[in-house]
């Protein structure tokens, strides 16, 4: 039986990224992201946007990846990104009552900017310095982002 967990979201950064650091040196980005599903209003007959509210987590990778560092370094409220990841069902039991709780998140795998950030240029994939660039449909050059 086959089995496919993948995730590709385009939105926008609801807040900036919250960073946490581990006693082991590890670190996640917690992001809050947003999407669009067009629905029609059944009243006016309009298209209208239905925002869908996501948690992604980004990790820095033990052998290389840092891309908590990059997403902490780069990414601000209000920033369109593109993400691939897989969703992981995250459980814990409750603080005061110990009830069982779950959501469901998106470990983010890779993203590209789809903007141009402060301080640098648009476009690019997070992918290793020296890694190909693409060229993108407009004059400005993808920006390769060092991990």
């Amino acid at each position: 039986m086959a089995n496919l967990n993948k995730v590709m979201l385009i939105g926008r950064l609801t807040r900036d990224p919250e960073i946490k650091t581990f006693g082991n040196g590890g670190k996640v980005a917690n992001v809050g992201f947003a999407v669009n599903n067009r629905r029609k209003n059944k009243q006016s007959g309009e298209w209208e946007d239905a925002p869908v509210w996501v948690d992604l987590k980004v990790f820095n990778r033990e052998t290389g990846r840092k891309m908590a560092d990059l997403v902490e370094s780069s990414l601000k409220k209000g920033q369109q990104v593109y993400v691939e990841g897989h969703l992981v069902l995250e459980e814990w039991a409750g603080k005061e009552d110990g009830k069982k709780a779950s959501k469901m998140v998106v470990y983010v795998d890779d993203f590209q900017f789809l903007e141009k950030r402060e301080g640098g240029s648009g476009g690019g994939m997070s992918r290793p310095a020296g890694a190909a660039s693409k060229p993108s449909g407009d004059s400005d050059t993808i920006e390769e982002v060092p991990f």
